[in-house]
């Protein structure tokens, strides 16, 4: 029986049965990379997060508007500076060309791990003007001042019209948030501490500027993701996430724009991934304790004895609930090396098993369907994959049995396996977006890669040779061998 698919709210703090703003549509606004320097691991973690998150709407029926943002200005560092200016000047290049680069990068990036494209995938700098305009309305509803140049959002002034909601999401007091908080160049002139940039002056070296009534400037790092969600998605929409990092100060600033601009919250739903950790502790670069998604893959890093194949990493991050925290080591990707190949083993078996004759499943038959639609409620369960992946492990179970003939196929009937088959697969496949190739990675890959490109020029040779029988031993024993081999114009090409 369906269940009701749950979602946890952070802005509530609990988990609630979703119900879309307009029944069967769900719109969709993820916080997406600024595009300065690559992608990393951590980052990955949260974009396949929402992938999964993504597929699982759109599989039980509704039609997503999924839209993930490219930040290529505004966002500073804690020096205060852009970190557009900052990418540009160690790469030596304009800014558009590093935000170019980089996005490049970070697509390549998103097919390897097989996530798929969002619907709408907005820059910051292709939204000035919808961004000068939120200004302009939060500056008329009285919750901004513009002092030389700049424009601020007044914390106290959304508090005292809001009935105090300022931290609501994050928890955070603006006591706190006062005694905190950090100086950008330039910010000194605000009213108080915890107010924030919402347009900047630029200075005279500042590259990446623009005219507004305020003076030449740049938007907010935040200001963006609340004039591209509401462009898009209207100013109430469905859900909003992004990693747990940015629950503040980036997305309660949101929120307050929103409210500030238009008097509408934005999403009614947040969801929030944890952190990525290695080897029980924080990724840094300044201790030696971290891996790229590129050294991971190629296995070139201390870190690692061997390299992982994209879908090995996938199915590792799979194991752990996106709101949870997730330790990256050694041993963990051999698990799933292990538990990857064991399920495509598993998934090779189930394609070559025949049903017994008509519709009435018997009892093994009904335990499969019992199996896979516990899967499935698992996801319902606020997309909990570590659960659904062991609930798929049981079925991996009765599967090896039904092949070992520990379990008879009589009591499963061909209707009932067809279904299970397809519900199986298009919960691997499409929901989990896993893909069935190899668990090798790295120097395994390009070892595997160099052997059949050898045997493939020797059974070439003996096809010219007109050798057919050494060209179909060579076939049949990499058929048993679990590759297939196909003949085509430019020459032979093999799969796993």
């Amino acid at each position: 029986m369906p269940t009701d698919l749950t979602l946890y709210n952070s802005l509530t703090r609990k988990k609630e049965v979703f119900h879309p703003l307009v029944p069967g549509h769900v719109g969709l606004y993820v916080c997406g990379p600024t595009v300065y320097n690559p992608v990393h691991l951590g980052n990955c973690r949260t974009f396949v997060s929402f992938d999964i998150i993504y597929r699982y709407l759109m599989a039980k029926g509704y039609k997503v508007r999924y839209v993930r943002n490219i930040t290529d200005v505004g966002h500073l560092t804690d020096d205060g500076e852009d970190r557009m200016s900052k990418g540009a000047r160690l790469e030596q290049l304009e800014p558009m060309e590093v935000a170019q680069k980089f996005s490049n990068q970070f697509h390549d990036m998103m097919r390897t791990f097989n996530a798929l494209p969002p619907s709408i995938e907005p820059r910051a700098t292709g939204h000035i003007i919808e961004q000068i305009d939120m200004v302009r309305e939060i500056i008329e509803n009285g919750y901004a001042y513009e002092v030389n140049g700049s424009v601020y959002f007044d914390v106290e002034a959304y508090n005292n019209a809001n009935e105090e909601r300022y931290g609501e999401l994050s928890g955070r007091r603006i006591e706190e948030l006062m005694a905190e908080s950090r100086e950008l160049k330039s910010q000194g002139e605000k009213r108080s501490p915890s107010d924030f940039a919402i347009w900047m002056k630029a200075s005279d070296d500042h590259i990446l500027r623009w005219d507004s009534p305020w003076g030449a400037g740049f938007p907010g790092w935040h200001l963006e993701c609340s004039a591209m969600s509401t462009k898009y998605l209207g100013r109430d929409f469905d859900i909003h996430g992004g990693g747990n990092d940015l629950k503040f100060p980036h997305h309660e600033n949101e929120i307050a724009q929103n409210v500030g601009a238009c008097h509408h919250a934005g999403a009614r739903y947040w969801l929030h991934t944890n952190m990525l950790l290695m080897n029980g502790k924080k990724m840094s670069k300044s201790d030696g304790n971290t891996i790229t998604p590129e050294e991971l893959f190629t296995g070139d890093s201390e870190h690692v004895s061997e390299g992982y194949a994209p879908m090995v990493v996938r199915f590792f991050m799979l194991q752990t609930h996106y709101r949870s925290t997730m330790d990256l080591s050694e041993e963990a990707l051999q698990a799933a090396k292990k538990g990857y190949t064991r399920l495509l083993e598993a998934w090779d078996s189930l394609q070559d098993m025949e049903g017994a004759g008509g519709a009435q499943n018997g009892t093994v038959g009904k335990e499969l369907a019992a199996g896979l639609a516990a899967a499935y409620a698992e996801m319902d369960d606020d997309f909990n994959t570590p659960k659904a992946m062991a609930r798929i492990f049981e079925l991996v179970t009765r599967i090896n049995a039904l092949k070992g003939g520990q379990l008879s196929l009589e009591e499963v009937s061909a209707e009932g396996l067809e279904s299970f088959r397809d519900g199986l697969g298009t919960l691997l496949w499409n929901v989990l977006g896993l893909k069935a190739e190899a668990a090798t990675g790295g120097a395994e890959q390009e070892a595997l890669d160099r052997v059949m490109e050898i045997v493939l020029e020797l059974r070439q040779q003996a096809r010219a040779d007109k050798d057919w029988a050494l060209s179909d031993k060579l076939r049949d024993a990499l058929t048993e061998a679990g590759i297939t081999v196909k003949d085509g114009k430019e020459g032979a090409t093999w799969s796993l």
